[in-house]
Formats: structure tokens, sequence, C-alpha cells
């Protein structure tokens, strides 16, 4: 038996894979360490998706390497989307690689990892339209929060977006094997499950009878008695309907949150980035929304510098995020992804991209601030997430803030707080974005 280290880059879905590859090698007898020096195997899981996450991954694995050279770590297997995207490049590229796997062969990873303790080398590429095999997790999160995969691979085939090439078609998972993950997760301690997918909004409609299972789903996690919060990622603007808006507005456990990526507002980029819509249908999107449910925060994401986009388009799309005021947004310049129709279309300079970029960065920190602002002396619900050494203090998030991409709310208390517990407190500060309070309660 041997030590094996992870690294899991990039977005929560990959974390999820990344979790589940872990289980599979504790599960056939090794040992899954948290520090990858003495690893005799380090695994490293990639994101391929743009090119700064191209850049990290290529990284990790360089730093490795050097960890390799002086006899830290053994050998080095790279998984996920980059191995997916550039096969032939790191097997002659970087021989301090000693194996590659697939986006189609995460379940292969116990068998690649005995190949190369023997000596032998790995390339395996299975099919990345396969079912997904269900199978347990090692959780990476704190204990009491947990992202939960609903389905893999997209359909959407928007004109900038290399994933179907690298995750395959869309696939659900059965309805019964989600809540039956949703039940462990909830018994070992998850208190917040936040629902991810390439695209959370198509779930089931690949299944037999082709319906959209999402409303059914979380009506379902929200009958979990230890699930307190609920909240849902990457819902597409054009798959909303009357019912999932009902679900969200009545479910007490969904959060007042969506996370919806618009990516743009000129129904010229829209239509040259292969998406359906148009600003006035986000418009009206939004109104209902907000309508429909009071309290309602929207995340977004943009991208800017788009082929198409000339100074018209860019000054509308920063003319409806001021009319929107939507509470998060990203942005995000243009990158243009061999292997992609957008990547052949002309495109503003990078440089263009980045400028524009920015300026939408300072937009929606002027806004930010106002809806910081907003919260001063109101008193709201907190999941305590950990403890700053540094700063000596607890901090946590309200339902506005999602791990890992929104903000925190620092917190003042006159007792000990617990990691995962939730408190209630009231709001007496904004400092650089981020809340501080004072709990006036722990709920539970």
């Amino acid at each position: 038996m041997a030590n094996i280290g992870f690294i899991s880059l990039g977005c929560a879905k990959n974390q999820v894979d990344c979790e589940r590859m872990m289980y599979r090698v504790q599960e056939a007898g090794h040992t899954v360490k948290s520090d990858i020096v003495g690893s005799d195997v380090v695994v490293i899981n990639t994101c391929g998706f743009i090119d700064s996450a191209k850049s990290e991954a290529i990284d990790f694995i360089l730093q490795t390497a050097a960890l390799k050279a002086e006899g830290l770590v053994g050998k080095i297997l790279v998984t996920g989307c980059l191995s997916q995207r550039y096969q032939d490049e790191i097997t002659l590229q970087m021989p301090e690689v000693d194996g590659i796997l697939g986006t189609g062969s995460y379940t292969e990873i116990v068998p690649a990892i005995e190949k190369l303790l023997h000596g032998d080398s790995v390339r395996e590429f299975g099919s990345i339209d396969a079912p997904e095999q269900e199978t347990g997790r090692i959780l990476t999160t704190p204990e009491h929060y947990a992202f939960i995969k609903i389905a893999e691979g997209c359909d959407n085939r928007c004109s900038y977006c290399i994933i179907p090439y690298l995750r395959g078609k869309f696939r659900s998972r059965q309805i019964d094997d989600v809540l039956y993950e949703a039940r462990l997760l909830a018994d070992s301690g998850v208190k917040e499950l936040i629902v991810v997918a390439q695209d959370t909004s198509r779930y089931g409609t690949d299944l037999p009878g082709h319906k959209r299972l999402l409303p059914e789903l979380l009506r379902r996690l929200c009958e979990i008695e230890q699930l307190h919060w609920i909240r849902l990622h990457y819902v597409y603007p054009d798959e909303i309907d009357e019912e999932l808006i009902d679900v969200l507005a009545t479910e007490p456990k969904l959060l007042k949150y969506l996370d919806i990526p618009i990516q743009h507002c000129n129904s010229k980029i829209l239509k040259l980035m292969n998406r359906r819509g148009d600003g006035a249908f986000l418009r009206d999107l939004f109104a209902k929304l907000r309508a429909r449910i009071p309290g309602l925060v929207l995340r977004t994401s943009v991208i800017t510098g788009l082929p198409g986009e000339g100074e018209e388009e860019f000054e509308e799309l920063c003319r409806f995020l001021k009319e929107q005021r939507l509470e998060r947004v990203g942005a995000f310049p243009f990158s243009p992804e061999e292997g992609t129709p957008a990547a052949e279309m002309e495109y503003p300079d990078q440089s263009v991209a980045q400028e524009r970029a920015a300026m939408v960065e300072s937009i929606q920190s002027r806004i930010m601030d106002d809806y910081a602002a907003g919260m001063l002396g109101k008193t709201v619900e907190v999941l305590v997430d950990g403890y700053d050494e540094e700063y000596e203090q607890y901090y946590g998030r309200t339902y506005a803030d999602s791990p890992d991409i929104d903000g925190r709310v620092w917190l003042a208390s006159d007792d000990d707080l617990s990691e995962g517990s939730f408190v209630t407190v009231r709001i007496d500060g904004v400092t650089d974005g981020d809340l501080s309070g004072f709990v006036v309660e722990e709920a539970l």
C-alpha cells in the first residue's frame, strides 16, 4: 500500500471529481495524504478551461516536478481537463509526468496508480460521454458544507467554450442517487448543500421522459432534516420556468441566491456566442425573479472583449449592469480557446478585453459597496466558517455569500463560536466589501 497525495484545481465540479478519486484510492487500501511531500504518487487534478487556469495547472505540475527531482515525491499522475485537452503536449513537453488520465477515466484511478507503482506508464482516455458511475467521496471542504454535482457535461455549445469537448454531452445523475448522496452528506454533518453542474437547470432533460427535474429534486432535498441551507449554482437564464421560481420562492431552506451566468446582454453578441435570449429577455427575467422572490441576491458572470464587441456593445453591457445592480458579478476577459468557433472569429485585442473587464469590476465595486452599506443595522443569519488566527476573529457567511467566491462576515462575540453553527448577527460595519457584526444569538 502507498501514500497518495492529491492536488485539486479549478471549479467545484472538479473538486467533487477529485473527492471521488480520493475515496476510490482509500477504499483500495492506500493512504490519502493532505500534504503531498512524502507521497509515492501525486495526483494533480487539473482545469483546462481558460488561459489562467491552464497556467495555474502547469505551474503546479512544474512545482511538483521540482519536488520529485529532490526525491520528496514519487510518481506524478495528471488528471482532469488539462490532460484531456493536451494529451500529446503533456507527454512530449513534460517528461517529469509519469501518467495521464482523461476526464472519461476517473474510475481508473486505482489501476493507474498501481501501474505507476510497478514502474509502468499510464495513458488512459475513456469515453467522455459515458454515464456517471456512483461512488463515495472524501470531503475536502469544511465538514459543514459540501458541493453536490447533479450532472456532467454540457449540450449548450456556446461558441467560446471548450467544456463540451472536454466533458462530453450532458448526463444527469439519477434523482435517487443524488438524494442518497445528499442524505449521507447530511448525516456526516453537512448543513449547507451547494448544487452544481455545468448547467443545473437542464437536470433531467436527458433522462427518459425528458422532463426538467430540478424543481422536484430541490423539493426533495429540502425534506432532508439536517440540511439547513441549499444553494443553487449555474442556472441558465432561458431554462428558468414558473415551477422553478415557485420552488425558490416557497421553500425556506432554498437560499434566495441564484447564480445565473448571462455572459453578455447585447443581442448581437449573444447570438455570436450561440446563447439564447437577449437584453430585453434578461431584464424581464430579473424583474420577475425579484418580484417573486423578495430579498433575492443575483450572481452572474460576464465576458468582455468577445468577438463582435465594439465600444457600442460594451457600453450597452455597462449600462445594463448599472441599471440592474446585480449584487454579485464576475468579469472575465475573453480567452480565445483553440478548437472553439469563437477563436476563429475576429475579436478585440487582449489588452482591450482586460481593460474592459477592469471597467466592469469598477462598476460592480460601487454596486457592491452600496449593497454592503444597505446591510448596516440589519440582523441576519450567518453560518460560522472558522477562526482566523491572524486577525484573531471568527468569520462566516450570510445567504448572499457562496464560499470562496463571495464575501465574509467578521464576527464579534462574547462567547466562543462553533465552526458550522448558525448565529444571528447584527451588522455594524463594512471593510473592503466584507461585513462585520456582533453575535446576538446562536441559532443552532
